[in-house]
């Protein structure tokens, strides 16, 4: 799949303990194009660990991205390879992430520090495959917070021949802050992405950060190719139901709330005749009914029942029929 096939025009962001596939999956009934990612994944997973439950997706995921945390571009371009052969429609570094747990192993945010570092590896995933390969970063990191540092930095980065740069528009704080902390504290800073994109007109920039409605996103689309957005389409997935049709030109009728967990049940009933439980997958479906009548039955009802060891689909089928 090209750069030019893949439209990356809304995507959903890779989120640590959310975007699993079961997310995706839900989340694919509600949207068709929309463009998902994985979680991230360390280049030390995917080449010595199990692969097939760390990489595996139902082909329903697609259009779905690989984002993974390194940095030895040797490893970065075995770990590209692996994620193209198993079918994957995109490959992102993540040089975003400020957790101190990714950045003892040189994961994420850190690597803003060492430009250099991070267009080899850029290189060497790009000369590793033929799909896309993509980063996505922040607009500073500590103290080199100045947008002249992050011009030079972006520059450096297209050396590589990749051109596809995905920004949270805040900085991350290495030190002092926690990760959920970097998601609230430091201030976003929108602008400074869309300068990017004058500065940088011939590569794609994809803003992310603290974007919660589709007014916003059509805000911002005035400014830059393409938004991403977080928290906002997790805890409340049902914001995606009108973006097919709204950015992708799909007449598909939309999906209702009661249409959607009655999709979701043959993919649970699998699931749980494969030895998995019901909670696993819940969890991501609490924000269906999100702001309206009803919410909070729902998510009670999936917070209190279908935790329990023998939950299985008809517990949905009794929320639904109430």
């Amino acid at each position: 799949m090209s750069n030019t096939i893949l439209n990356r025009k809304i995507s959903i962001a890779p989120m640590m303990e959310c975007t699993d596939r079961h997310f995706r999956y839900f989340a694919r009934l509600i949207t068709r194009h929309t463009l998902l990612y994985t979680e991230m994944v360390t280049q030390n997973a995917i080449i010595h660990g199990d692969r097939n439950n760390l990489l595996d997706f139902d082909p329903v995921e697609k259009p779905l991205a690989l984002q993974i945390g390194g940095s030895d571009p040797e490893k970065l371009a075995e770990c590209a390879r692996i994620g193209e052969q198993w079918g994957y429609d995109e490959i992102n570094l993540n040089a975003g992430c400020p957790s101190d747990r990714v950045q003892s192993g040189k994961i994420g945010a850190c690597l803003m520090k060492e430009p250099r570092l991070v267009k080899d590896c850029l290189s060497a995933m790009k000369d590793a495959v033929k799909i896309p390969v993509t980063i996505k970063t922040r607009i500073g990191v500590d103290e080199q917070d100045s947008y002249e540092e992050l011009r030079d930095f972006i520059h450096t980065l297209s050396e590589s021949g990749v051109n596809i740069f995905i920004i949270h528009a805040r900085k991350a704080w290495l030190k002092g802050l926690s990760p959920r902390q970097n998601r609230e504290i430091p201030p976003l800073k929108y602008d400074v992405v869309y300068q990017l994109k004058k500065d940088f007109p011939d590569s794609t920039i994809v803003i992310n950060g603290g974007i919660e409605t589709l007014e916003a996103v059509d805000t911002h689309l005035k400014h830059v190719d393409g938004v991403m957005l977080g928290r906002a389409a997790y805890y409340n997935p049902y914001l995606l139901s009108p973006v097919d049709q709204q950015y992708y030109l799909d007449d598909s009728k939309i999906l209702t709330r009661e249409e959607i967990v009655e999709a979701m049940l043959p993919y649970i009933d699998k699931h749980l005749h494969n030895g998995g439980r019901l909670h696993q997958i819940t969890r991501h479906m609490i924000g269906l009914y999100h702001g309206v009548d009803g919410a909070r039955v729902w998510r009670q009802h999936l917070s209190s029942e279908c935790v329990k060891a023998d939950a299985d689909s008809s517990v949905l089928k009794r929320i639904l029929s109430r």
